[in-house]
């Protein structure tokens, strides 16, 4: 008898429906060709949330949802497992000593935000027309090989072809900082080394950018006293996903589970 691909998933005796598993395995990655690896993530993460609520239960908690952002209130569910991390999980806040460990191992990692002089050409159109989009990209990828392949001719196709004011400037939009541009735009900006070119065009809501980045200035590094704060919350947060991790792998020891391997 040949061993199912997906077998149930049983936790202490509550099997949890194929059905949620495949709902579930939406929100998890996994390549196109080993749908089976977003499904075992589904399972494990179903099994925990599991774990979790018949302990709530168990501990008799009771729990009024809260808001968790405007008009957005917590799952009865939620705020079970909520209550159950505050009554169960304690953790002791960093010492000074070890938050000035953790800040020496590595001073500079601590700067100020970076500067960046860019210029760009946008191909404007709406990425949800699949149409337009299509369009839009190949002009946008003509006019990128055009600029490497002739760097002095950027401010003239900028303003021959782009859709953003910055044309009348060749493009240039001064000096950008961390936030002024769509995320992708600056996922771009952080990956490019002075005087380089985006060498595939970038879609963001706006349409296709060719970028070029002119200059970069990285902040400064910052003083201790500046950065402690940040250091000793990233500290806290750290130590308390580790001790839910410890937790969760208690009650999935003591736990009669088939169908996933949690310890894996």
């Amino acid at each position: 008898m040949t061993k199912p691909l997906f077998p149930d998933v049983v936790v202490n005796g509550q099997t949890i429906p194929s059905a949620a598993i495949a709902a579930e395995a939406q929100h998890h990655n996994s390549p196109s060709d080993k749908p089976g690896i977003a499904w075992r993530k589904a399972a494990n993460a179903l099994a925990v949330r599991a774990l979790l609520l018949q302990e709530a239960e168990q501990r008799a908690i009771d729990v009024d949802p809260q808001e968790v952002a405007p008009g957005q209130i917590e799952t009865e569910d939620e705020a079970l497992i909520r209550a159950l991390l505050e009554d169960a999980v304690e953790v002791t806040p960093p010492s000074e000593e070890d938050i000035q460990v953790e800040w020496s191992r590595d001073p500079t990692r601590f700067r100020a935000p970076p500067l960046w002089e860019a210029a760009h050409i946008l191909i404007a159109c709406d990425p949800r027309n699949e149409a337009q989009r299509e369009t839009a990209e190949a002009r946008a990828r003509a006019l990128a090989t055009e600029a490497i392949e002739k760097p002095k001719s950027f401010a003239r196709l900028a303003k021959e072809n782009s859709d953003c004011s910055s044309r009348g400037e060749g493009g240039f939009l001064g000096q950008l900082g961390p936030g002024d541009t769509v995320p992708e735009f600056e996922k771009a900006l952080r990956a490019l080394g002075e005087g380089e070119l985006t060498a595939e065009p970038v879609l963001s809501r706006f349409g296709w950018h060719v970028i070029r980045l002119d200059a970069v200035a990285e902040g400064a590094p910052l003083p201790y006293e500046t950065v402690r704060p940040r250091i000793a919350e990233a500290m806290e947060k750290a130590a308390w996903t580790r001790a839910v991790r410890a937790f969760v792998a208690e009650l999935a020891a003591r736990a009669d589970i088939s169908g996933v391997d949690l310890a894996a």
